[in-house]
């Protein structure tokens, strides 16, 4: 069935009625779509095992920083190793930039002071001086899955002694569709 409008100005589509005088009731809140952007952002990233994103947003629910996980500017990706297990040098970790590093130093503004940081993963202890040192106030998280190990307690106590707020976010939302189609018709249909 056609999408037709009837005379109280209602989308009918498929038998369901859209009111199409009122707001919609189904966009995405804040948080939620902050945190969207940290995961839409992770998909830059070209690590083979762990996609991670951060937006950070000042008081006026601007973005100011976007960043994810990845080699450094200027250090071809393709000359560094990528592997999480092996000889020290010859894995990932000394080389990539995680995502609040790189969203901080990406900031579009003079400071990030009083802002907060949206990040798939709760930040390990040296991005966790970092939002310090940059003066961000609270932090949201969707995984805190490595928290028992002794470089994200050292995280934690770094955030509590500094008084930086952390709470995980728990999404309205569990999934969110790019659905790049739907700005070519008329009225786009929930997936």
């Amino acid at each position: 069935m056609a999408n037709a409008n009837n005379s109280n100005g209602q989308e009918q589509t498929n038998g369901n009625n859209k009111d199409l005088n009122t707001k919609r009731e189904d966009y995405l809140e804040w948080k939620d779509y902050f945190m969207s952007v940290a995961f839409l952002s992770a998909q830059r990233s070209k690590d083979p095992s762990t996609q991670v994103g951060a937006c950070i947003v000042n008081d006026e629910n601007k973005i100011v920083g976007i960043g994810y996980n990845g080699m450094p500017n200027g250090c071809h990706d393709d000359e560094l190793p990528w592997s999480r297990t092996g000889d020290w040098l010859d894995t990932k970790y000394p080389y990539v930039c995680h995502a609040e590093m790189n969203a901080i130093m990406n900031k579009n503004c003079s400071s990030v002071s009083g802002c907060r940081i949206f990040v798939a993963l709760f930040p390990c202890n040296e991005c966790a001086k970092l939002i310090i040192q940059s003066g961000i106030k609270e932090v949201f998280y969707m995984s805190d899955k490595h928290k028992d190990r002794d470089y994200m307690i050292a995280s934690r106590k770094l955030l509590d002694l500094a008084g930086v707020k952390y709470q995980q976010h728990i999404p309205k939302q569990r999934k969110i569709v790019i659905d790049f189609d739907s700005i070519n018709e008329r009225h786009p249909k929930k997936p």
